[in-house]
């Protein structure tokens, strides 16, 4: 480590002003202050101290994120041995030289086999959304001259694991480009923006290419409509509470078709123990989007339906199927477009907890409902901090007339 700090210094003169490579100090200074402490520290009784700067917090959010890659790994190569063993689409060429080159046996009953093609399909999405973010990350910092923002080591994971496993890489390498540019960097960049960036760029996905962010059909079993997290729960909701071969343990588990990241709850709950033990999540969200989905759910149960039978569907399968979980984790959580005040934490999650089961049971074209929730609850989530502040202002006053009475 110290040659490593020694040949830092030695470039450093380069990269500072008047060096041969002043324009390209933000990337030098994002290299060096992410294996480094920096060394420039604040100085007078103005400025808040704290051991843990924006980079740490950044990587603590990404460590609460592993469980969540490594069920991304497995799941995915999961389902898709599966559909081998079913009779259904073979590999591609590529990858089944893979398994010849390492003599996997490439079962879906090998977890080996399975993390192996699972990671062919991840890491690539990830590469290619980590460098068309990072190239836009670089360029807008080289252009306002401030430091790269560490934002994007959360958002670069973030956006592959919402991702199903066949998105196309240039689609991958659009939409993360229009998550960093429209949804951050035109509001100023980390800590400006109001919507979450990751959310906007599959939201723009979504909406631009449908067909290829639901995800080809790659699991046999399932019918040709059934390819979508959004019909998984449709078909449930007409199941009376079940699906073949699907039970609320599978589906708790991630052992199911959906975005790579998204399919397990007990990893999202792995994630989010981290989150609340280090303060980086809000309990206060993740509480108010669970009682809010909860009260949503039961109301429609109670009122039912003969034509809709997404209004049976109870809270425990909505809390385990689409992205309710790892929105309520990583998402609904996200300190910059989330409410700051406590009890405004409470009221954003409450909303974001109710509209997701408002969008998936009224909204037939668009049953899974987490991602636009979010994204509608960012756009109030300053009105909400406003209300907060304003009744909080409004009982102190009253409280010092009575004391000066």
């Amino acid at each position: 480590m110290k040659a490593l700090r020694r040949a830092l210094d030695k470039v450093a003169p380069h990269f500072h002003e008047k060096g041969r490579l002043a324009k390209l100090f933000p990337l030098y200074d994002a290299a060096d202050t992410f294996l480094y402490t920096p060394a420039s520290t604040t100085s007078g009784s103005t400025h808040v101290r704290d051991g843990l700067d924006l980079k740490r917090m950044m990587m603590t959010v990404v460590i609460a994120l592993v469980p969540a890659i490594a069920m991304a790994l497995y799941n995915t190569g999961y389902q898709a041995l599966r559909l081998v063993e079913q009779g259904g689409r073979m590999l591609a060429t590529w990858q089944t030289d893979v398994f010849g080159w390492t003599g996997l046996a490439a079962s879906s009953s090998d977890v080996v086999s399975c993390v192996v093609l699972g990671a062919l399909y991840f890491v690539p999405v990830m590469l290619v959304s980590y460098t068309a973010g990072g190239v836009f990350e670089v360029l807008f910092a080289v252009v306002r001259k401030h430091e790269v923002n560490e934002g994007f080591l959360v958002t670069g994971m973030l956006i592959p694991l919402t991702m199903p496993p066949t998105v196309p890489l240039w689609q991958v390498a659009l939409g993360t480009a229009f998550g960093v540019v429209i949804g951050k960097e035109i509001f100023g960049g980390t800590g400006m923006n109001f919507l979450n960036p990751a959310l906007v760029a599959r939201a723009f996905l979504f909406f631009a290419y449908p067909a290829q962010l639901s995800g080809e059909v790659w699991v046999a079993a399932v019918p040709p409509d059934g390819r979508s997290g959004a019909t998984w729960l449709a078909s449930l909701a007409e199941g009376a509470g079940h699906l073949p071969g699907l039970t609320w343990w599978d589906a708790f588990v991630g052992r199911i078709p959906g975005s790579m990241g998204e399919t397990s709850a007990l990893a999202c709950l792995l994630g989010a123990a981290l989150l609340l033990v280090t303060r980086i999540g809000a309990w206060q969200t993740m509480l108010g989007v669970v009682v809010g989905t909860a009260a949503c759910a039961m109301g429609l149960n109670a009122i039912g339906s003969s034509t809709n039978p997404m209004m049976a569907l109870p809270f425990h399968w909505h809390a385990v199927l689409g992205g309710w979980a790892f929105g309520l984790v990583f998402m609904a959580t996200d300190p910059v477009s989330s409410a700051f005040t406590s009890a405004g934490k409470l009221v954003y999650g409450f909303g974001i907890g109710v509209l997701c089961v408002l969008i998936r049971v009224v909204n037939p074209a668009y049953p899974e409902g987490m991602m636009l929730a979010i994204l509608f609850m960012n756009m109030f989530a300053p009105l909400i901090d406003h209300a907060v502040l304003e009744a909080n202002k409004r009982r102190r006053a009253a409280r010092y007339a009575r004391s000066a009475s």
